[in-house]
C-alpha cells in the first residue's frame, strides 16, 4: 500500500485501455496489398481474351459459374446452416429464363437479368414449402423441388420437351468476339456474385449468420431474426445459381436439355468444391474450384479412376482437414482475403497473443 501524499504506482502503457475490436488481424497495410491484387487481378481476367486462346478463356468460364455456384451454396450451408442438394433447381431456371425470350426474339445477353429475376423468384417460393424443415427434410425436399421442375419443363413441347432446345445467339457477331462477350459476362457475374456475399457477411446480417452457424437456438436466444434471415440467404442463394446457371448455358451448354440443366450432379459439383476448399469461409469455395477443375483436366481422361480419385481426395480432405485446404492455409499463416469476422485484442496484446471471435 502507498503511504500518504504519495503517487500511486504508474501503469503500463495501454494496460488502462480497453479492448480494441478489428476485422483483421493483419495491418491495414496487408488489406491495402489484398485490395491492390485484387484489382490487378480483375484487370488482367478483364484483358485476357487480348492475349490468350479461346481454349483458355472457355475454361476460365467453367471455372467462374462454379465458384459462383460454389460461393451460393456456401453461404447458403455454410452460414445460414441450410444444407441443399437441390440448387440445381434455381441453376436450370436461370438457364431457361434466358432461352425463353431468345426463342421468341429476345436478345440472349438482354435477357440474362432475368435469370437472377426468375430464380430468386422460386425461391421466395421453394422457401414457403421448405422453410418448417431442417437437416435431411430440408436437403430431400429441395431435392424433390429440383425434380418437379425437371418434369414440368419437360412437358412443354415448345421448349423441346425432354430433348432439349438451341438457344439462338446473334450470327452477325464473329464466333471469337462472341466468345469474348461471353468471357466477360461470366466475369461480372463471378465479380457480382462474391461481392454480394462479401457485402452480406460483413453487414449486420452477416453477425447474425455467424451466430445461426454456430447454434440455431442461441441465435434465437439473443435476439437475432433467424427466420427473416435465413429467407434471406436462401434467396440471394437462389438468384446466384440462376445467374451461374445462365452462364453456363452461354458458355457450354447452347444445347440445353433439362435432364442436364436440372442434374443433381450439380450439388454434388459444388458441395464436393465446397467441401475441399472449405467450407465457412469466401476464399473456400475459390480454391476449391481451382482444384476441381485442375483435378478434372487431369484425370478427365482416366474414365472411372477419374470418380475413383475424386472420392478418395473428398475423403482425404474430410478426415485429415475438416476445415477445408484453406483452412489449413489460414491456421498455418494467419491469411484471411475476405475478413468478415470480428477480432477482439485485449490490453496489451500484441500480434503473436491474439484471441479470435
Amino acid at each position: 500500500m502507498s503511504e500518504v501524499g504519495q503517487a500511486p504506482p504508474a501503469h503500463p502503457a495501454g494496460a488502462l485501455a480497453g479492448p480494441r475490436v478489428t476485422r483483421s488481424r493483419r495491418s491495414p497495410l496487408w488489406a491495402g496489398t489484398v485490395a491492390a491484387a485484387t484489382a490487378a487481378a480483375v484487370v488482367v481476367l478483364a484483358i485476357l481474351p487480348y492475349l490468350a486462346y479461346q481454349n483458355v478463356t472457355n475454361l476460365l468460364d467453367e471455372v467462374f459459374y462454379l465458384m459462383v455456384m460454389a460461393s451460393m451454396w456456401n453461404l447458403l450451408a455454410g452460414y445460414a446452416g441450410l444444407v441443399s442438394v437441390g440448387q440445381q433447381a434455381f441453376i436450370g431456371l436461370g438457364a431457361y429464363a434466358v432461352i425463353i425470350p431468345a426463342l421468341h426474339g429476345a436478345n440472349a445477353f438482354a435477357a440474362l437479368p432475368l435469370s437472377v429475376v426468375v430464380a430468386a423468384a422460386a425461391g421466395v417460393i421453394a422457401w414457403w414449402l421448405v422453410s418448417r424443415l431442417r437437416t435431411g427434410y430440408f436437403a430431400i425436399t429441395t431435392w424433390v423441388i429440383a425434380t418437379v421442375c425437371e418434369l414440368v419443363i419437360s412437358r412443354y413441347q415448345s421448349l423441346g420437351g425432354g430433348t432439349g432446345v438451341l438457344l439462338p445467339l446473334p450470327t452477325s457477331i464473329s464466333p471469337t468476339l462472341l466468345g469474348a462477350y461471353i468471357y466477360w459476362i461470366a466475369l461480372f457475374v463471378l465479380i457480382a456474385g462474391i461481392a454480394t456475399v462479401y457485402l452480406i457477411l460483413r453487414s449486420r446480417t452477416g453477425l447474425a449468420l455467424t451466430a445461426l452457424r454456430d447454434d440455431e437456438t442461441a441465435a434465437h436466444s439473443v435476439g437475432a431474426r433467424v427466420g427473416r434471415t435465413q429467407r434471406m440467404v436462401f434467396v440471394v442463394a437462389a438468384g446466384g445459381c440462376g445467374a451461374a446457371g445462365a452462364v453456363y448455358m452461354l458458355t457450354q451448354a447452347q444445347f440445353l436439355q433439362p435432364s442436364s440443366a436440372f442434374s443433381v450432379e450439380w450439388s454434388a459439383k459444388i458441395i464436393f468444391i465446397t467441401i475441399i476448399g472449405g467450407i465457412g469461409s469466401i476464399e473456400g469455395p475459390i480454391l476449391g474450384t481451382i482444384v476441381y477443375v485442375a483435378l478434372e483436366q487431369a484425370l478427365a481422361s482416366y474414365g472411372t479412376w477419374y470418380f475413383i480419385i475424386l472420392g478418395l481426395v473428398a475423403m482425404g480432405v474430410a478426415l485429415w482437414a475438416p476445415r477445408g485446404l484453406w483452412g489449413l492455409i489460414a491456421d498455418r499463416f494467419g491469411i484471411r482475403l475476405f475478413p468478415v469476422g470480428y477480432h477482439v485484442w485485449l490490453p496489451g496484446e500484441d500480434g503473436r497473443a491474439r484471441r479470435r471471435r
